[in-house]
């Protein structure tokens, strides 16, 4: 009598009496260990040694590069407000300490849901910490959800003096640019 083989099918199920099916196919398994120890090696790869401190590692800027001189003083100036969904960039432009000049502010106002077409001439108002106050002559910017313009005072006020002369601070205030006022203030010694 030749023996009979155990029956099975292609999985490597094998048939036993008393037994269920047993499955001899080893590939998960093996799949399982082959990925736990990458896993392993990887995370011990990163807890390895600390990394090259920056400071040994060449810098890819060219000596002509670093010789770039530092922002202009005017740059270093910005005021931001972000209240509301309304971000302010408010920067002094150009100061002239004559009666009949100018003084000067670069404006970028940026929002995704509010609407700004408003005259920014109407809602602001300059003063110094001596109590001179002025409105603005004008506003240039346009209209949108991202504007950028100059905003305008006179040097002087209207009942003569100086708008800078004697004094310590100077204050922008803009009213009602989705937030009651935005309060904007610079040093008069450290403006150019």
């Amino acid at each position: 009598m030749i023996p009979s083989k155990p029956s099975g099918n292609r999985r490597g199920c094998v048939a036993r009496p008393g037994r269920q099916n047993v499955t001899t196919d080893r590939r998960p398994r093996r799949f399982l260990v082959a990925t736990l120890s990458l896993v392993g090696t990887v995370l011990a790869a990163c807890a390895g040694e600390p990394a090259t401190p920056a400071a040994s590692i060449p810098s890819p800027v060219s000596p002509v590069a670093a010789t770039v001189p530092a922002p202009s003083p005017v740059q270093d100036l910005a005021r931001i407000d972000s209240q509301g969904a309304v971000e302010f960039v408010v920067s002094p432009r150009s100061w002239t300490r004559e009666a009949n000049g100018t003084l000067e502010f670069e404006i970028s106002m940026d929002t995704h849901s509010v609407d700004l077409s408003m005259d920014l001439a109407e809602l602001s108002t300059l003063q110094t910490d001596l109590g001179v106050s002025v409105p603005a002559l004008d506003w240039s910017g346009g209209s949108g959800h991202h504007v950028v313009g100059v905003l305008r005072f006179p040097a002087a006020s209207s009942t003569g003096p100086l708008v800078l002369e004697g004094a310590a601070l100077l204050i922008l205030t803009i009213r009602d640019v989705d937030a009651p006022s935005r309060v904007f203030q610079w040093e008069v010694a450290s403006l150019p």
